[in-house]
């Protein structure tokens, strides 16, 4: 072989080893450890694929600075943000259709696969106290939140209107099936305001998603609204008894998109394949208390392989929990996002 052939014929094989790496991009801390063990990991060994994992903040900004530069191949996101991402050409077009069955696509729940994202994960935002706060009768329903002569004491917040407008027009009589029409109204962001006024002097404000569930843990709250992972993780934990009140819940999902400047569109297309079985979503759940997507799934869920927790009991979208719940509406959080910071922003420096 020339000089000149085994010098190209080098150069090839990086390149080679190139096209066939995955790079996918999820969020970090034990969600990103529960997804290598139940979906990435089994990826990687049955297709002989390399796979790269980064972390990133979960916005549709940071796809936007990043993807291209660092080589984004599948990106995890929150179905809001997967839609503000798609409407700007960031996101490659999926069309469900043609990667799953007709019988495969009504399997999913609670929403089904968009031309730009599949369905991979449920998560809520729920409301969780300090048993030991409540001796006698226990809060078991949203209104309990606004509720300050009942169950008086410090409530943990995030600091943003998500969330928490929805749980306001709930604890004021709005059937869940109309709260995100009124939401888009200036009548009900007025409405769900002076709900939170009721308790304006008794938030605790969280930024991180840590926070809430650490707040009930050291007493700086003794009720919180947070993520249903965040304080399972907690009870787990046994630093301090949490219940979680699952009335209210709202239910979230996380999606598997394909980043527009991907080089391998196809390898990514097999991924999504593979981590959207119910096989694969069963595993996830059985790690972390985020249910899977796909109806099929549920009956997989057994107990976690490490502590033996029975995982189907903590889910959110799992069928026995009770009580009100609503499935967010990932249209309204994209199309609001400037109006309800705006007008969050706005309550903060004094009455609506």
């Amino acid at each position: 072989m020339r000089l000149f052939d085994l010098l190209l014929f080098c150069s090839v094989i990086p390149a080679l080893a190139a096209a066939d790496e995955l790079k996918i991009v999820s969020w970090g801390g034990a969600y990103e450890a529960a997804q290598r063990a139940a979906v990435i990991a089994p990826f990687a060994a049955e297709t002989g694929r390399s796979v790269v994992v980064e972390t990133y903040d979960g916005s549709w900004t940071a796809l936007s600075e990043h993807g291209a530069i660092h080589g984004w191949d599948v990106v995890d996101m929150l179905a809001d943000q997967a839609r503000i991402a798609c409407a700007r050409g960031l996101l490659l077009e999926i069309r469900p259709q043609s990667l799953f069955s007709s019988e495969a696509l009504r399997d999913f729940t609670p929403v089904r696969p968009d031309r730009c994202a599949v369905p991979q994960n449920a998560y809520a935002r729920v409301m969780a106290y300090d048993d030991r706060a409540f001796a006698g009768v226990k809060p078991t329903r949203v209104e309990d939140f606004f509720d300050t002569r009942r169950f008086p004491g410090p409530r943990a917040v995030q600091r943003s209107p998500d969330g928490i407008l929805e749980w306001a027009l709930l604890a004021e009589g709005v059937p869940p099936e109309q709260v995100y029409g009124l939401l888009s109204t200036d009548r009900g962001l007025r409405l769900a305001f002076r709900k939170l006024d009721s308790i304006r002097d008794d938030i605790v404000w969280w930024d991180e998603p840590a926070e809430p569930a650490e707040m009930l843990a050291d007493g700086r709250a003794i009720m919180a609204a947070g993520f249903n992972g965040r304080f399972f993780d907690m009870a787990q934990r046994g630093r301090v008894p949490i219940d979680i009140v699952w009335d209210g819940r709202i239910i979230g999902v996380e999606v598997w998109a394909i980043a527009a400047t991907t080089d391998t569109p196809e390898i990514a297309r097999e991924f999504i394949l593979h981590a959207t079985k119910p096989a694969a979503m069963a595993r996830f759940a059985t790690r972390i208390p985020y249910g899977p997507t796909r109806d099929s799934a549920f009956d997989r869920i057994g107990l976690n392989p490490d502590t033996g927790v029975p995982m189907r009991a903590y889910l959110p979208n799992a069928p026995q929990h009770g009580g009100r719940a609503l499935v967010q509406d990932s249209g309204w959080y994209a199309n609001t996002e400037n109006l309800r910071q705006r007008r969050f922003r706005n309550w903060l420096g004094g009455p609506d």
